[in-house]
């Protein structure tokens, strides 16, 4: 591989001025597409015009996957994100060395699983300590990690887990429209029942400290209701809006946050997606994701929030069955680090 020509310092600011955030990219499972998909994001012009992004992997798996794509750069171990330059032909790694070179891809490998960990370990490590800014995942396997003696659901739980976090939020992020979720990924009458004032409050304070490190200084906030057009005074549902809801949105505007609601979650997400809210609340699964998925699905990327920094994840899995063909699209990855750079804050220094 040629050295990469051109290299800027670290430290470099977007043409704003605004210090462009550093983003850890975490590998993933290397016998995945995870390294594929990584090499060209990385080097996409996109990426070095929105954020600083350094690789915690496998430099030997990077340069594999760079060869089977055909893609001529330097992979170059750091063992710091402030060691790190910048140029377009250039990737920055700090390098676990965690891999055999002989990783077969596509295979379902407990030293994969293993390695996609420590990655995720390492990258919350720096976010707690302040280096990094944001996160972007590459997909690991649940299996693999499992194999590996390592028993989460995904990333989300073992980021909540690394970092000393009890609660956080899924928050779907696409051009038109931003959603946060008080309940994602349990049955809905569960879903009804865990809802609770407490639990709504804290999500859309979540979602809101999301939005002002992002930039948007004053969000506003659309809260949906649970039932259909939101009880409707009453003649919906059991009285959840004004038992579950209400009081929560009561106690976010007494403390100048600009939550408003209950709302009919068919109108809602329109309204949003024309400008009239900066991030609407869904109370449960669907309510959510069907419409994110209407609006925005082939520009969306899952966001962790409540985490020391947000973490962005592409939309996509494993993909044992293209690994190592260099066929895998790197789309999902560049908006994944387009979305960890928007969503996160600047660094102090």
């Amino acid at each position: 591989m040629n050295a990469a020509p051109a290299a800027v310092p670290a430290k470099r600011s977007s043409t704003s001025g605004r210090p462009l955030p550093v983003i850890a990219v975490t590998m993933g499972d290397g016998a995945g597409i995870g390294p594929e998909v990584i090499v060209p994001a990385l080097l996409h012009p996109e990426t070095l015009r929105d954020c600083r992004p350094v690789v915690i992997g496998d430099a030997e798996r990077l340069r594999q996957a760079a060869a089977i794509r055909g893609i001529d750069c330097a992979v170059v171990p750091v063992d710091s994100a402030d060691d790190a330059q910048f140029g377009p032909d250039r990737v920055n790694v700090i390098d676990l060395g965690l891999l055999p070179a002989d990783l077969p891809w596509g295979r379902l490998s407990p030293v994969a699983g293993d390695a996609a960990y420590h990655y995720v370990r390492v990258a919350a490590e720096l976010a707690v300590g302040g280096e990094v800014q944001g996160i972007c995942t590459a997909p690991l396997n649940k299996a693999a990690l499992h194999a590996a003696g390592h028993n989460f659901p995904g990333h989300t739980e073992l980021l909540a887990h690394l970092t000393g976090v009890d609660e956080v939020s899924m928050m779907l992020s696409t051009p038109r429209v931003k959603v946060i979720h008080v309940t994602t990924h349990i049955g809905l009458l569960d879903a009804v029942r865990l809802i609770e004032p407490g639990l709504v409050e804290r999500t859309v304070r979540r979602g809101h400290e999301a939005m002002e490190r992002a930039g948007t200084a004053r969000p506003v906030i659309g809260v949906c209701g649970i039932n259909p057009h939101a009880g409707e005074n009453g003649l919906f549902g059991y009285g959840e809006e004004e038992e579950k809801i209400i009081p929560a949105l009561e106690a976010l505007r007494a403390d100048g946050i600009d939550a408003r609601g209950p709302l009919p979650a068919d109108t809602a997400f329109f309204l949003a997606s024309r400008g009239d809210y900066d991030l609407i609340v869904a109370m449960y699964h669907d309510q959510g994701h069907g419409p994110v998925k209407v609006l925005g699905i082939e520009a969306g990327v899952n966001l962790t929030v409540g985490l020391p920094v947000i973490r962005t994840s592409v939309d996509h899995g494993t993909a044992f069955d293209i690994a190592g063909t260099g066929v895998a699209e790197a789309g999902s990855m560049v908006e994944a680090l387009r979305q960890a750079a928007e969503m996160s804050s600047s660094p102090a220094r």
